[in-house]
């Protein structure tokens, strides 16, 4: 790159820098990172947006809320409440929500923000573990993206308490109940958390200190490492048209995606503003401060809480008892076992993927979802299984609002919570293999182009065109899902392989045949007979 290939501001800006730091030549180079194009690389941006509207708004909200469980009697602008015994805490996130000029609809944007957050973040995982984004030399980027899950979710649950009205009560209580049931740590994680016997009097002070200042500094220096990480290593890109595993095709940082990235922040931010000031949410002075004599019908978690609900309602009342102790199966198993298969299986799924294969290469292309049917059926088996408990979290509204026995519904959901999964696998399969014949199909045919053609001896047929080259170029893209070696054959003489002799070794192999190969060639097209360039319609 020369001189006058740099934009005149870049260039400007470079050479004050240059005289200063001696920084032109990494300004230079950053500034013209290329980043691909793809609609779905920007899913991503919406958490890291909805994350810098949570510390901005968050701080905001610092300034008036008072992490105390102490009694006070409440004397504010909400008259329902006035001369009610109420905390500290709750008293001064009526204040912020009445009597602090704004402060409403920055604590409702708050609220909006986090569910975004951890919405956005869901869906960017997504994106990398069905594009398989997160191969090699990805691994560790994906792990921390794991890891951000994780605080994400405990900042939620952690903001979710401080208010201390009812609704966050009733939480608390749940959090309470899960933690003195695990054995041996359990009194342990109690006393940390409350200080002594629950409630006690330190929770919210307590609470408030993890999610103000040790989980968002964690997601702070995780979602750095992760953006340095991603700024480091090469961009993976969808495949397509002069698209290869040593290049990126896209836009410039500056001014492209820069100027691309600014506008995403401001329409991020007025959804989230407008949702904030339109779309009411966690009313607390409705339910009133939290008293353990007092309960609520319909209470609902946040959404992203809702399979541990889900899990919590539809497990049947187990437990062991056994010298002189109880383990509360029916709240130790939905506590720990669905997200921790979730999260467990997503930080391991690389390596698996990787042992079963036998892959070792670097990937800069992503995969398509259908052109890798066994990953992408897992990932909706996953989402089916998370899919059931979550809505088993409101059995109850469902119960009420469509008149269908509770007792059956929560049947329902014990067995849909192992079916559904295996019918969403089996489905999803097959619909890749369908797509996968497809693109065969368009390799073969072409694409409609509408017109019909009358031949000589009366058959009917639809002219096809040449398919358009980036279409081409995208579909071609696929590439066969590496076998481990050895997997396919013994040798002449019936042998296997040394590494396949054992146990392990031939469920390896078999795990590799089913999960790796190609399916369906593009070079196969399921409608053979008819010539090149036109399909039978009819005949007469």
């Amino acid at each position: 790159m020369t001189t006058a290939d740099v934009p005149g501001p870049l260039s400007g800006v470079s050479g004050w820098l240059d005289e200063h730091l001696g920084a032109a030549a990494f300004l230079r180079r950053n500034m013209r990172k290329v980043f691909p194009d793809h609609w779905s690389f920007l899913l991503g941006e919406i958490a890291l947006y909805s994350f810098v509207v949570l510390l901005l708004t968050g701080t905001f909200l610092t300034f008036w809320f008072k992490p105390s469980m102490g009694h006070v009697i409440y004397d504010g602008s909400y008259e329902p409440l006035k001369g009610l015994m109420m905390s500290e805490a709750y008293a001064s996130s009526l204040d912020i929500s009445f009597d602090v000029r704004g402060g409403l609809l920055i604590r409702q944007t708050h609220h909006w923000a986090a569910l975004l957050f951890i919405a956005g973040m869901v869906v960017h995982m997504l994106r990398v573990f069905f594009t398989g984004a997160y191969r090699k030399p990805r691994e560790l980027n994906w792990i921390i993206g794991v890891l951000l899950f994780t605080l994400a979710l405990a900042e939620g649950v952690t903001g979710y308490i401080l208010p201390d009205d009812l609704l966050s009560g009733a939480g608390l209580r749940i959090t309470q109940g899960v933690a003195i049931s695990l054995p041996l740590v359990g009194t342990y994680i109690q006393f940390f958390l409350f200080g002594g016997e629950y409630p006690g009097d330190d929770v919210i002070s307590r609470f408030y200190a993890l999610h103000v200042l040790l989980i968002p500094g964690l997601l702070v220096a995780l979602i750095s490492a992760h953006m340095i990480l991603m700024w480091v290593q090469k961009h993976t890109q969808m495949p397509g048209k002069n698209r290869t595993e040593h290049n990126v095709v896209g836009s410039p940082f500056y001014p492209a995606f820069m100027a691309k990235a600014t506008a995403y922040f401001l329409f991020t931010l007025a959804i989230l503003v407008g949702l904030g000031t339109f779309a009411q949410i966690n009313p607390i002075w409705l339910s009133g401060p939290y008293n353990p004599a007092d309960i609520s019908a319909g209470s609902q978690p946040d959404w992203y809480m809702g399979v541990l609900e889900g899990a919590l309602r539809i497990m049947p009342a187990w437990e062991i008892n056994a010298l002189e102790h109880t383990l509360p199966l029916s709240v130790i198993i939905p506590a720990l076992v669905p997200l921790g298969v979730i999260i467990t299986g997503l930080a391991l799924y690389p390596f698996a993927e990787r042992w079963v294969t036998g892959d070792k290469r670097e990937h800069h292309i992503a995969d398509r979802p259908r052109n890798n049917p066994v990953r992408t059926s897992i990932g909706m088996a996953a989402i089916t299984f998370y899919g059931v408990l979550w809505l088993m979290g409101a059995n109850d509204e469902i119960s009420a609002n469509f008149h269908i026995s509770l007792f059956a519904l929560t049947w329902a959901g014990r067995v849909g919570v192992f079916v559904l999964p295996i019918l969403a696998y089996i489905i999803t399969y097959r619909l890749c293999l369908a797509l996968q014949r497809e693109d065969a199909d368009v390799i073969a045919h072409g694409v409609e182009s509408g017109v019909i053609k009358r031949l000589p001896h009366g058959e009917f047929v639809e002219v096809h065109v040449p398919v358009d080259e980036d279409i081409e170029a995208h579909i071609k893209g696929k590439a066969a899902i590496p076998v481990l070696a050895g997997a396919d054959a013994a040798t002449t003489e019936g042998v296997l392989p040394s590494g396949r002799r054992s146990s392990l070794g031939r469920l390896r192999a078999w795990m590799s045949r089913m999960y790796g190969g190609e399916k369906i060639p593009l070079e196969t097209s399921h409608r053979e007979g008819h010539k090149s360039g036109q399909r039978a319609v009819s005949s007469s």
